[in-house]
């Protein structure tokens, strides 16, 4: 676009001074952020990326052979194209997914799974959906459990927790029953389709955002001799069934911690423990926080990633010490060039300014590296 300048009058040179050093001060503040991952459009049958370093979303159409794609980026996906239907009373069309973990001998970037569900001392996940009513589609997210750490095939237990259904579906099995589940109310289904066991937790209306620990409902298929402790979690994710078209369903954010107890070997850039003090600032409408990262390990810290799940409606607008990417949803804080490095017992901080709508919340959960973080 071609722009014209002209002189300005005396009185607003002043105003111009200060409009350019504040642009220059918010070119700086852009230029220290890493940059987006741009999106990415997959319409293979089973064609997959990574985003945000340590998660997989994958296409996973084997329902039909009528053209499905989806696009990724930074926090999630959503399905551009959902061609064809199947019949209600059967399977779905696909499963369009992000995950954590191994799927078909692709396991995500740095995951923790398969691991034993008794060294696991938590779980913390956070899921956020994007829905629409022109389409017959669950909600699901899958929780994949297994007598042998596998990274590859059908496992033996699939938990399905169903956040949303729109039309006539219903998950494998029948009814069995109600239950309290981490704090909410869910029908229960169990039931076998053929390749493996199917324990379900269906919500009597949409939930679209949700934080909570993966294992509440592992330790339910463990009460139900569906699992032992002794067994794996091979991997959690979190997508859509469609039955009947599908475009514009999203996941709109994901986050996935899994917390061995005394976590993972010490070493550069996997800490073997670490905390996290959360300091805010509130206004309406406003907020700032302060972060401090500890790293409890015996080992440095080289290179850091720190990844948390902003409340429903937080918004992020600036920061500093660290680049934040997205600015909503589930964040990842990265090191900038002068603290890259937390040493041994040391500690780094950085901090960010961002709007709310609603009741102000914090994070739940925080994961430096790829190992849950205590808050303190």
């Amino acid at each position: 676009m071609q722009m014209s300048w002209h002189p300005l009058p005396r009185r607003a040179h002043g105003l111009f001074a200060a409009l350019l050093s504040s642009l220059a001060t918010l070119a700086a503040l852009l230029g220290s952020a890493p940059a987006a991952q741009a999106d990415t459009s997959i319409c293979e049958q089973f064609g997959s990326t990574t985003i945000q370093g340590r998660y997989i979303v994958q296409n996973n159409r084997w329902g039909t052979g009528r053209p499905q794609c989806i696009t990724a980026n930074d926090s999630g996906f959503r399905i551009t194209q959902a061609d064809g239907s199947v019949p209600t009373n059967g399977a779905p069309k696909s499963y369009p997914s992000v995950y954590n973990g191994c799927h078909y001998t692709n396991c995500s970037p740095g995951t923790a799974l398969p691991a034993q569900l008794s060294s696991i001392a938590g779980a913390p996940t956070g899921i956020s959906y994007g829905y629409v009513s022109d389409a017959v589609y669950d909600a699901a997210y899958d929780i994949w459990l297994d007598p042998t750490p596998r990274t590859d095939g059908v496992n033996r237990t699939e938990i399905m927790i169903w956040f949303a259904k729109v039309g006539p579906v219903q998950p494998v099995g029948s009814q069995v029953g109600t239950s309290t589940v981490a704090g909410r109310q869910w029908q229960v289904w169990s039931g076998d389709n053929g390749s493996n066991d199917v324990l379900s937790f269906v919500a009597p209306s949409a939930i679209s955002s949700w934080n909570f620990d993966v294992m509440d409902f592992v330790r339910q298929a463990v009460s139900r001799g569906l699992a032992q402790n002794s067994w794996y979690l091979t991997s959690v994710q979190a997508g859509f069934e469609p039955w009947q078209n599908g475009t514009g369903l999203a996941v709109t954010s994901f986050s996935s911690t899994i917390d061995t107890g005394g976590g993972s070997p010490g070493g550069p850039g996997n800490p073997a423990a670490c905390a996290v003090s959360y300091g805010t600032n509130v206004w309406q409408g406003g907020f700032t926080a302060d972060v401090t990262v500890t790293n409890s390990g015996s080992s440095p810290v080289s290179g850091w990633k720190l990844a948390f799940t902003l409340p429903a409606g937080q918004q992020i607008s600036s920061a500093w010490n660290a680049g934040l990417t997205p600015s909503s949803g589930s964040v990842t804080a990265t090191d900038v060039a002068y603290n890259a490095e937390i040493p041994a017992n040391g500690k780094t901080t950085f901090g960010f300014q961002g709007t709310y709508v609603g009741t102000f919340a914090r994070p739940a959960t925080f994961s430096l590296n790829g190992t849950a973080c205590t808050p303190v």
